[in-house]
Formats: structure tokens, C-alpha cells, sequence
């Protein structure tokens, strides 16, 4: 890169952090517990609105992998998804009712959190329907690999979000609080995957799966990005551009590959297409508070219309860490 795009990046990096700065004060604390992170914790990052059923596995699982604290936006819920998670000894909750969308999509605010309380700690950033896989998670930690990552000099970690879905309609089979959601979808598409090089940022830009067999055939272009790096040794001046699409400093995005082979990679196994998702199509497509003014989730209420099965016989179902990487969808790396 060039001294003058270099020089660009920096200035947009730093819009980034002022966005962030500045909208910092659009959340209110509802139950600020950050004076109990310790040097060394490894920490969550979440905005959301009206997930309360999702909340007791989506915490369950996290827990269990690792993460010590959980900082999360509510965004203007009205499910008890904010009195639930004030309630919980180990979350950071703040509340805002301003737009979503206004936020780079809960970007700033979810930036203006880590600057304040995630320098030095590894944080990753899901939605609470994005569960983490990685290699050998069956068997180590979170911190396993966050030890590695830090013994090898490596800053982040990328993974490919892999849409999972029912066979059969999704009405069909109601999910119940509590439950793992990949009782009911454990089905994925295996390999119609696309990808090339963001010449600007340097990351990975990945399309393909269902969403874009099932929603975007027509125009695949359309199709969602599947490529995250959602987790991340913060520093000061660090920030997310586009959802976790992509960071700046523009180093942070190289996660998929390396000079000599591949960078060990995961996959976000990501729940969204329950019995519930119809409903929530609607809703989001009327609000208009997402990407691209929500065309996203209304070509989702059309294809949803009639109980469509989003199956088909090219469908795998999931078995684990170890199947995803004989399919090429998640990389070992350096790491034995």
C-alpha cells in the first residue's frame, strides 16, 4: 500500500473511533459490573434486540467455552431481554433507543465499549444467533487458542459464518429456551462458496450458503458476507469498519492466509433460521433498521412465505470441528 492510501486508512480509522466516541453517549449503563474484569479476561461483545429466548444457551455456551465477561446494548427490547440480562452476575448491560441503523448497524456502539474496557483483552463480537467453532474446541478452551494466538504474534482470528437451517419447514419445529438451537438446525450447505480479495481493506470477502441459494439466486452479488474476524486482541485505535466484516487497522483482516498455507480459521455456526425467524423477517423488514434499509430481511419474508424448506439433497448435517475441516470450511493452520 502506498503512502497516500496508507495515509487514508489512518483518517478512517480515526473517523471510526470519533464515530465511536460520540455516539458513546447514546447508551445508558443498566448494570455496569466492568470494575470485575481482571487483566487477562477474555471478553463478549453483543448488541441485540428482543433475543430473551435465545439468551439462556447463547450465555451457556460462551460460558463453557471461556469467556469470562459479557458486555452487552440492548437495543430498546421489549421481550424482558433487558431484565434478564441485568440479572446476570457475569454481564455489563447498557440500553439505547437510538437508531440501529445510524450506529453503522450497533458498530459504534459496540467500538465505543471495547475502547473503553477491551485494550489488552481478547474480544470477540457475535450476535447472540453466532456460535463459535474452532479447531479442536471439542477438547480446549477459548484460551487454548488465545494462547497460541498471543505465543505466535497473531492479533486476530478470522471465521467463515456458516448459515444452519431445519429440514423441513421452519414453523414446523418450535425451539424452546434453553435448547441448543443445533438440535433443530443442523443442516448446512457444504460448498457453493465464493470469495475474493477486498483490494481496499485486504480481507476475504465470502458469499454463498443458503441465503444466497435459498434468497439471492437471482442475484448472488446480493447475497449476505459470510467472512467475520470476530475475535480480536484489542488495542487502542483498533476498530470495526463494517459490522465484523472488517477492522482497521487493515492488518487485523488478513486471517484466512498466510505466506507458506493457511492461518487457523473457524466457522461462526450461526442459528438464525428457527421457528421464530419468520416472525422477526417481518418485523425487521418493516422497520427498516438494517443493512441496505432492510432489502435483506425482506427478500427473507418472501422466501419464507408458503413454509418453504430451506433443505435440499446437497445438504450436510453437522457433526463437528473435524467434518468442517475435511470440508475445507475451517483451517488447523500452525496449530497442532
Amino acid at each position: 500500500m502506498g503512502v497516500v492510501s496508507s495515509y487514508r486508512m489512518r483518517l478512517r480509522r480515526k473517523l471510526w473511533v470519533a464515530r465511536a466516541r460520540a455516539r458513546r453517549s447514546q447508551l445508558r449503563a443498566v448494570a455496569d459490573r466492568t470494575r470485575a474484569i481482571r487483566g487477562g479476561d477474555l471478553l463478549a461483545f453483543t448488541t441485540l434486540r428482543n433475543e430473551r429466548l435465545r439468551l439462556p444457551y447463547f450465555l451457556d455456551y460462551y460460558r463453557r467455552l471461556g469467556i469470562d465477561h459479557f458486555l452487552m446494548v440492548d437495543n430498546d427490547s421489549v421481550d424482558g431481554t433487558r431484565d434478564y440480562l441485568a440479572a446476570q452476575p457475569d454481564v455489563s448491560l447498557w440500553t439505547t433507543e437510538a437508531s440501529y441503523r445510524a450506529s453503522a448497524y450497533g458498530v459504534d456502539w459496540l467500538n465505543g465499549l471495547a475502547r473503553s474496557h477491551g485494550a489488552r483483552h481478547w474480544c470477540l463480537t457475535v450476535d447472540v444467533d453466532e456460535f463459535l467453532v474452532y479447531p479442536f474446541c471439542d477438547s480446549r478452551p477459548l484460551r487454548a487458542l488465545t494462547d497460541w494466538l498471543d505465543a505466535s504474534q497473531i492479533r486476530s482470528f478470522g471465521a467463515m459464518l456458516l448459515d444452519m437451517y431445519p429440514k423441513g419447514p421452519l414453523a414446523a419445529q418450535p425451539y424452546s429456551e434453553g435448547q441448543d438451537p443445533f438440535e433443530i438446525a443442523a443442516w448446512f450447505d457444504a460448498g457453493n462458496y465464493v470469495m475474493e480479495r477486498n483490494p481496499g481493506l485486504g480481507n476475504l470477502w465470502i458469499q454463498g450458503g443458503v441465503r444466497a441459494r435459498a434468497f439471492f439466486a437471482d442475484a448472488p452479488r446480493k447475497a449476505p458476507a459470510l467472512n467475520k474476524t470476530p475475535l480480536v486482541r484489542w488495542a487502542p485505535g483498533y476498530a470495526y469498519v463494517s459490522s465484523t466484516h472488517a477492522l482497521l487497522p487493515r492488518g487485523l483482516n488478513r486471517t484466512f492466509e498466510e505466506a507458506g498455507g493457511e492461518k487457523a480459521s473457524g466457522v461462526l455456526l450461526h442459528a438464525k433460521f428457527l421457528d421464530t425467524f419468520g416472525a422477526r423477517a417481518e418485523e425487521e423488514a418493516a422497520r427498516g433498521e438494517h443493512y441496505r434499509a432492510a432489502d435483506e430481511y425482506r427478500a427473507y419474508a418472501e422466501g419464507l412465505e408458503g413454509g418453504r424448506d430451506l433443505w435440499c439433497r446437497w445438504s450436510e448435517r453437522y457433526i463437528n470441528w473435524r467434518q468442517l475441516e475435511i470440508l475445507g470450511l475451517i483451517s488447523k493452520g500452525n496449530w497442532a
